[in-house]
């Protein structure tokens, strides 16, 4: 009897260290020996390579892991991506993904909401995550938000100040937005409020493309709109904004001052044209790879819980970049004493349509929508 007994337990002992080792909620697939947290990035067509809000939310995931966008060691085990083409592979690929039980997913931007929320009802015990989202209410999804408004505020600032600084009379000013939506109206009333307070009455003329991934379609929009005198672009379209930079790299070429304004990461490089020269004179920085590092640690710390989490310019959130020498000392002081005083709270920008426009901060007539 007693030899039974041993020799139960010794098979007990050997199908235990088969099985996936959990550490809180750290789920580690079969045979993977790192107890860190997994992870995994699911994305829309324009996947990491939009040098944009995807390719932020990926440089925060490796760098938790100690990796780097070049060097993935950590990809296909402890994180990796999936870049759905259409919407309709939203649901089926987090389902997949959720059976297959990852410690957290993470869906970056609005269109993933509703299959995010299906999701978490039909697995609650699977932990995810959904950037500029607020209204998924559910106890397994850790929700965040920005304050869109007050970087591109600062950006709006930055192109108004260095239009005055170059003399340029009149300028006009020009906003490009992927799918219309309340998190992108944030990028645009911030935008138009920054450049009203330099110029008062500034021209601002907008488009939207309505997709994230049409280059083609902000290129073709920008080249008219430099044709007819605009000074300045600042896209808040994903991978569609990249038409920006590359329409204003050629003009710049070509010896004609205007400008491109990134969003998300900071675009710089991604608008050389010349040695030490970019046709980005700033971009809006939106601190996308926070996100991961917040929820990746309290997976790692076992206090992983959903909600809300807000970002704002005080919590580092959003800022502003300085790389471009271009852009004038006298324009980056003025800038940051003004960033100074949105921090303490005695400037306060405006994030929807509807209320910037009834405060006469903003024309009629964008294409702007409020949620």
């Amino acid at each position: 009897m007693k030899k039974l007994i041993f020799v139960c337990a010794a098979l007990c002992v050997v199908a235990l260290s088969g099985c996936a080792k959990k550490e809180g909620n750290a789920k580690v697939p079969r045979g993977q020996k790192d107890s860190r947290p997994t992870i995994r990035l699911v994305t829309d067509a324009t996947g990491i390579d939009d040098k944009s809000f995807n390719a932020a939310a990926w440089r925060g995931i490796v760098a938790f892991y100690g990796d780097t966008v070049e060097n993935t060691s950590g990809r296909g085990t402890l994180y990796d991506v999936v870049t759905c083409q259409t919407q309709d592979q939203y649901i089926p690929t987090l389902k997949q993904l959720s059976d297959e039980g990852y410690g957290i997913i993470c869906a970056t931007g609005f269109t993933f909401a509703d299959a995010i929320g299906e999701c978490a009802d039909e697995y609650p015990d699977q932990n995810y995550m959904i950037i500029d989202v607020d209204w998924v209410n559910k106890p397994n999804v850790k929700q965040f938000v920005f304050r869109e408004e007050e970087g591109s505020y600062l950006v709006g600032l930055a192109a108004a100040y260095q239009a005055k600084k170059d003399g340029v009379q009149n300028p006009k000013f020009g906003f490009i937005g992927g799918v219309p939506g309340g998190t992108i109206t944030k990028f645009e009333m911030g935008y138009i409020q920054g450049l009203r307070d330099v110029i008062p009455g500034a021209e601002v003329v907008d488009y939207y493309a309505n997709d994230w991934g049409k280059p083609e379609l902000a290129k073709t929009q920008a080249k008219a709109w430099y044709d007819n005198g605009v000074y300045a672009i600042f896209s808040a379209a994903g991978g569609t904004g990249n038409g920006t930079i590359a329409q204003a790299k050629e003009m710049r070429l070509a010896g004609k001052n205007v400008w491109a304004i990134g969003v998300d990461s900071d675009q710089y490089a991604d608008g050389i044209y010349a040695d030490g020269q970019s046709a980005v004179l700033t971009s809006m920085i939106k601190r996308v790879e926070t996100c991961a590092t917040i929820a990746l640690n309290e997976m790692t710390y076992d206090k992983f819980a959903g909600g809300v989490t807000n970002l704002a310019l005080k919590d580092d959130g959003v800022d502003y970049s300085k790389a471009n020498s271009a852009l004038d000392e006298s324009v980056v002081s003025a800038v940051d004493e003004i960033k100074k005083s949105i921090v303490a709270g005695n400037i306060k920008v405006v994030g929807k349509y509807k209320d910037a426009l009834a405060a006469g901060l903003v024309p009629a007539g964008l294409g702007a929508i409020d949620d």
